[in-house]
């Protein structure tokens, strides 16, 4: 089973991108952030294989997200 994390601010994309993976048999969506900081903060709690991220969100945007995630555990 794929793990999925979707972080997005706005709400409808998140539901829709949720919709379309959860109905695969092999992927399932394991949380959902609408921020970067929120992403990072479930990236660590729920380990998804992929993170699906939006480029421009609050508080923290989805490539200062992915900065702190590529860079490991001593950032998150």
């Amino acid at each position: 089973m794929i793990k999925v994390l979707i972080a997005d601010d706005q709400a409808m994309v998140r539901e829709g991108f949720g919709a379309l993976l959860n109905a695969q048999a092999d992927i399932a969506v394991v949380g959902d952030a609408s921020d970067g900081e929120a992403a990072v903060r479930q990236c660590r709690e729920l380990r998804p294989d992929v993170v699906l991220m939006d480029i421009r969100m609050p508080v923290m945007d989805g490539l200062e997200a992915t900065r702190r995630l590529a860079d490991g555990p001593k950032v998150l």
